[in-house]
């Protein structure tokens, strides 16, 4: 049985364009008639599976089914393929939440490792003030010990002269 339609509806249907659709019927691919002055095509003489750029012209068999083995393998196929995207994302995802997992480990422990140096630099400014504040204590005591000692140096010079 064959099911003729406008060439305008199977290039819609076809997703093809018309030039095209003309060039497969010039190169006998599909059944094509004038009738009444429009151009006509046998839809039913091919089936048409889509691809991502192109459709596909797949044969019917005789008895005007298609294979079913055909169908069988392009639906393992796509089902395969499918497992495999899906995988795939399953795989990435895991990656992205294992990298992310390590840098905030890396960002609490750089963290922990600030707050310490923060508490050892408290501690070495507590123990550096002390230290100035030790070496001015030295410096007076000093300063009033070698006083006393040239106030005594100068009086006695002065008793001897």
């Amino acid at each position: 049985m064959e099911t003729w339609i406008k060439i305008d509806e199977f290039v819609e249907i076809a997703h093809l364009s018309k030039e095209k659709v003309l060039e497969m019927v010039a190169k006998g691919e599909l059944k094509s008639r004038q009738e009444n002055g429009e151009f006509l095509i046998d839809a039913n003489a091919k089936a048409l599976v889509h691809t991502s750029s192109n459709a596909v012209m797949v044969e019917q068999s005789e008895g005007g089914d298609i294979d079913g083995d055909f169908v069988q393998k392009t639906i393992g196929t796509i089902l395969s393929l499918h497992e495999k995207v899906v995988s795939s994302k399953e795989e990435t995802i895991s990656s992205v939440k294992s990298e992310n997992q390590f840098l905030k480990d890396a960002l609490f422990n750089t963290q922990e490792v600030y707050e310490d140096d923060k508490k050892t630099i408290a501690i070495l400014r507590e123990q550096l003030k002390a230290a100035q504040e030790e070496i001015e204590f030295l410096k007076r005591k000093y300063k009033m010990m070698w006083g006393k000692v040239i106030q005594t140096q100068a009086q006695d010079a002065k008793t001897e002269e």
